[in-house]
């Protein structure tokens, strides 16, 4: 496969005589970077497999009028995160579950999941993880897993610099609280 860039690949998409062929080629690049995005969030494998579907979904559906104010790239995360937090959003009001308790859902989603390899240093710091607020949460996974730059996830989740560092700074100081406690 060639290398395209996302400015390239859009142009295939919008211009090209196979827009379906340009799609798959947007898919086959960020379809692992997303679904390990979405996974860190949901921790199930079937949630987040559908959950990528969707994105895909509305991505297609969507590209047509993409302005590129952002890179592909930023534009595709924050369609999955917001379509990972929509989920979450939905298990809390369908099983009525504070922001405490989805913690403690993905906690024992995580625990009961067969692709889970059992490490017990990981399973702590997801832990640990699942226990921040969901703002801290997802910029917490952005920086550490997917090495972002805070320039990206200032685009994605469409806040300032300045407060992302300060999620992330604050989030490694209830992470490291966390891990020393027990």
């Amino acid at each position: 496969m060639e290398d395209y860039t996302d400015k390239e690949l859009v142009r295939l998409f919008r211009e090209g005589s196979n827009p379906g062929y340009a799609f798959n080629l947007i898919v086959r690049k960020y379809q692992e970077k997303l679904y390990w995005h979405i996974r860190k969030l949901l921790v199930s494998h079937a949630d987040t497999d559908d959950t990528l579907q969707v994105v895909f979904i509305k991505a297609f559906q969507s590209l047509p009028e993409f302005r590129e104010e952002s890179s592909l790239y930023t534009w595709l995360y924050r369609i999955a995160t917001n379509e990972a937090l929509t989920l979450l959003k939905k298990r809390k009001i369908r099983q009525y579950l504070s922001l405490e308790d989805i913690g403690t859902y993905l906690e024992k989603t995580l625990e009961a999941d067969p692709y889970s390899d059992g490490d017990v240093v990981k399973m702590k710091l997801q832990k640990a993880i699942f226990r921040l607020p969901e703002k801290q949460r997802i910029v917490f996974n952005m920086k550490y897993f997917d090495e972002m730059k805070y320039e990206d996830m200032s685009e994605i989740l469409r806040t300032s610099v300045g407060a992302l560092k300060a999620s992330y700074h604050h989030a490694v100081k209830k992470i490291e609280k966390f891990i020393q406690e027990d």
